[in-house]
């Protein structure tokens, strides 16, 4: 996640991406970093089929020098543009809420 082409950068792990992608864009959890520094845009993303071996991409990724995350976007993403934008999200409904 990212509040902008090239801004901050946010690494997350998830089971459900869509609905994490929403609540990242209604500011579920106002005091969290992404909210605090408005990363509502969905960048880049990796699927993976275990659950185990998606945290570890996690862990490994939140280790990168952020010139590594950078060029691991524009590779997927040259533009930077929010890869959720044209997703159909059901704002009146959120997960656990």
């Amino acid at each position: 996640m990212s509040n902008k082409p090239q801004g901050v950068i946010y690494v997350g792990v998830t089971d459900n991406l869509m609905e994490r992608v929403k609540e990242h864009k209604l500011k579920v959890y106002p005091n969290s970093f992404t909210a605090k520094y408005n990363c509502d845009k969905l960048m880049y993303f990796e699927e993976w089929e275990n659950g185990l071996d998606a945290t570890k991409r996690e862990r490994q990724l939140k280790k990168w020098k952020r010139d590594w995350k950078v060029t691991l976007i524009d590779a997927m993403n040259p533009t930077w543009m929010d890869v959720s934008v044209n997703w159909n999200f059901n704002f009146n409904i959120i997960r656990g809420k």
